[in-house]
């Protein structure tokens, strides 16, 4: 009955590590799909969920927020 108990309550840690790696999976393709110009500033504005300020064009932002996620600190966006 412990045994049932415990993997019981380990299966509710394991779905929050499933869901932030999909999250990130998600915005690392959305990166790449701009980075590669299949998607334009727009669009990864609109799929990363992010919010212009006035003073930001939506390219400036989609550049600042996927520079944080590449790797390698060459590529520019």
């Amino acid at each position: 009955m412990k045994f049932l108990f415990v993997v019981f309550h380990l299966s509710f840690l394991i779905y929050p590590a499933e869901a932030v790696t999909t999250k990130m999976f998600k915005v690392l393709d959305t990166c790449a799909r701009y980075r590669l110009g299949e998607i334009d500033a727009y669009e990864a504005k609109e799929k990363l969920k992010l919010k212009i300020s006035p003073t930001n064009q939506p390219k400036d932002l989609v550049r600042k927020y996927c520079s944080v996620f590449t790797p390698n600190e060459k590529i520019e966006f």
